[in-house]
């Protein structure tokens, strides 16, 4: 696939299947000039997935990905430069080279094995490696992480008389570590060379995190009346350590002063702490209705709990936890090609976990930021959607498929920053979201998709003052397909924005916003770097797709 921007796209896929193994080999590549200065990018992907069968009852899963990614950052933009369709990127990004590089790789083996007619269990132990450069406006980044664990899952199923009873219990435990090394650039005016500040105003952590999850799920159904309920618990445990490896004796000694003077070394454990899960489902005329109530938990992690700027712990955070309700029906409409779905949910978080900001009480006021329980916040909303698929008879055209979806969102602070004077709208929300698509397909193979995807405005702070505006984008595609003798051939062209409207891919939200860097080209501290553009004109590619079959 070939298109605007310099973009190339391929994919390559092998499979192959017998009595006693299917296997699947991918390659995908990914090269682009980007739309924004400074913003090329290259990616790789390779991927093996295949199944071996051992025996009647055994099988030997197998999903080994590599991958490598280098994106070059542009940086953000002002509000004024982004309304009026001006993207020159953001200098201090540009001048330091700023990228993301990461090389990843990931190998998961499962065993599958039917022990008995009723009685299986599936095994999988897993593990992930990812090694990281990243260079932004303020800092010098690079990291090391692995990620090794195993899952085991045991389903036991039962029928009697008008009862069918499926039961799952299991085990999930896995450790990471990472070694993460951040270098801090001195703050510089746009004539000076972006220069590092010393080793000892940097990091250097080596994180070793520690989870573990326990879960057991009950399935009912009464048969004649087609109701299931389902009971479900799952109980967490989470503990981490950081290692400060700079914190060493005489490492930063320079004339009898030590210049580190600090160990930001640190260790939590949280205890267990179990959540539930409750659902009633009921079939009726191909309408199927949910009802489900269920409770989740987040932990602080390594980085919450633990104020840099001031160099302590954050001992009294506490673990969020909330507590959603959902409805949904989701079906046909009698006996015709209209599919709808219907949901509505409720969601009420629980010592809300927040990043704040402060400053320091001496004479410079140095920010700094924080994590902080900011109390409630209740998120409510719908999301509906519903589409048809109308196949005419002798006409040109064969199928066309309409379809919209639509997204009501109502998420509120409800204590703290209520209490504080703000306003109570969730940041980086939008009240509504809205697609729409008519899809065409023809008896020859010529087939027209079209969808228009609309981004309600949101909130950028905490005190609703800064409100970033709608877009909606409008995506087309034409193609051919079309099989002959052992081949599938699928041609397309296709653009994007087709109407060129002004939209953005990242905000700074919350205590984020407001980034500012003295040598950016704006040379002026009131003016807050915090949005980066999407495209603001339409872009077209085209390509092909060619399947063998053996």
């Amino acid at each position: 696939m070939t298109g605007s921007f310099g973009l190339f796209q391929s994919s390559t896929s092998a499979t192959s299947v017998g009595d006693t193994h299917s296997i699947t080999a991918n390659y995908g590549h990914i090269g682009s000039d980007g739309y924004r200065p400074h913003g090329k990018s290259i990616k790789n992907f390779y991927n093996i997935n295949g199944e071996f069968k051992l025996n009647s009852n055994q099988k030997i899963t197998l999903l080994a990905t590599h991958s490598n990614s280098l994106e070059q950052v542009s940086g953000q933009i002002s509000y004024d430069d982004y309304y009026n369709g001006i993207d020159n990127g953001n200098f201090a990004y540009i001048r330091r080279g700023a990228k993301t590089k990461f090389v990843t790789s990931r190998v998961g083996i499962g065993h599958l094995w039917k022990i008995t007619p009723n009685f299986k269990n599936n095994t999988t132990i897993f593990y992930t490696g990812t090694t990281g450069e990243r260079i932004a406006a303020g800092a010098n980044e690079t990291s090391s992480f692995s990620n090794y664990g195993l899952r085991s899952v045991f389903e036991f199923n039962k029928e009697w008389e008008h009862f069918r009873s499926q039961t799952e219990f299991g085990v999930e435990i896995q450790q990471s570590q990472s070694t993460i090394t951040n270098y801090r650039y001195k703050s510089v005016k746009i004539t000076e060379e972006p220069v590092l500040r010393p080793l000892y105003d940097g990091s250097y952590f080596n994180n070793t995190n520690n989870q573990s999850n326990y879960f057991a799920v009950e399935k009912i159904t009464y048969k004649p009346w087609d109701l299931m309920f389902l009971a479900g618990v799952s109980i967490n445990q989470l503990n981490y350590k950081r290692k400060d490896l700079l914190a060493l004796p005489g490492l930063f000694v320079v004339n009898g002063k030590d210049l580190y003077n600090k160990d930001l070394s640190f260790d939590k454990k949280f205890s267990a702490v179990a959540s539930p899960h409750f659902a009633l489902q009921k079939t009726w005329n191909n309408q199927i209705f949910n009802l489900s109530y269920s409770e989740g938990y987040n932990a602080p992690t390594s980085v919450t709990a633990f104020i840099t700027g001031l160099n302590v712990t954050n001992d009294n955070l506490v673990a969020e936890r909330a507590k959603m309700w959902d409805f949904s029906i989701q079906g046909l409409i009698d006996d015709t090609s209209i599919d709808y779905q219907f949901s509505l949910f409720s969601i009420n978080i629980k010592d809300k976990l927040t990043q704040l900001g402060g400053r320091m009480s001496n004479p410079e006021q140095t920010p700094y930021t924080y994590w902080a329980n900011t109390g409630e916040q209740k998120n409510k909303g719908l999301e509906m959607s519903i589409g048809y698929s109308y196949q005419p008879k002798n006409l040109f055209i064969s199928r066309i498929q309409p379809f919209v979806s639509y997204t009501y969102n109502d998420f509120k602070y409800s204590t703290y920053f209520k209490e504080n004077g703000d306003k109570a709208n969730v940041v980086g929300v939008p009240k509504t979201k809205v697609s729409i698509g008519l899809d065409f397909d023809t008896q020859i193979g010529l087939y027209w998709q079209n969808t228009y995807n609309y981004m309600g405005s949101v909130y950028t702070d905490f005190t609703n003052t800064n409100k970033v505006k709608s877009f909606g984008l409008l995506n087309s595609k034409i193609g051919y397909k079309h099989s002959f003798n052992q081949w599938d051939l699928d041609v397309f062209v296709a653009g994007n924005n087709l109407t060129s409207q002004i939209n953005y891919t990242f905000l700074f939200y919350g205590n984020s916003i407001n980034d500012s860097d003295k040598d950016n080209q704006y040379n002026n501290a009131a003016i807050y770097t915090d949005v980066n553009p999407g495209s603001s004109k339409a872009y077209f590619f085209t390509g092909f797709n060619l399947k063998y079959n053996f």
